[in-house]
């Protein structure tokens, strides 16, 4: 049984809009390999110089591979690889504009 990779909904156009794709690979640098075959384009939105991408976040079942190996990671058949991007947001008024509490 391959690893399953969750794929986040922005990535969703480079898997042919598959929530879930299944590779194989003993690492996790491989699984993005494998993935990255597959579906041309996406290892370059997940990883940069070697590692994973600052703004993205991966989960080997759950654990952060940045707490783990990284792409070296060892992966087994069964594992899910979760790619979640950092969500960022804003404020609609600036502090310290006309209107604001901190003004």
């Amino acid at each position: 049984m391959p690893v399953t990779v969750e794929i986040p909904t922005i990535l969703r156009p480079l898997t042919d809009g598959a929530k879930t794709v299944a590779v194989a690979g003993q690492t996790l640098g491989e699984v993005i390999d494998a993935l990255n075959s597959a579906h041309p384009g996406i290892a370059e939105r997940i990883v940069e110089a070697a590692t994973v991408r600052r703004f993205v976040n991966v989960y080997l079942n759950d654990e952060d591979v940045r707490f783990l190996d990284g792409l070296a990671t060892p992966v087994a058949d069964g594992d899910v690889v979760t790619v979640l991007p950092a969500v960022a947001g804003g404020q609609a008024e600036r502090l310290g504009a006309p209107g604001h509490p901190a003004a």
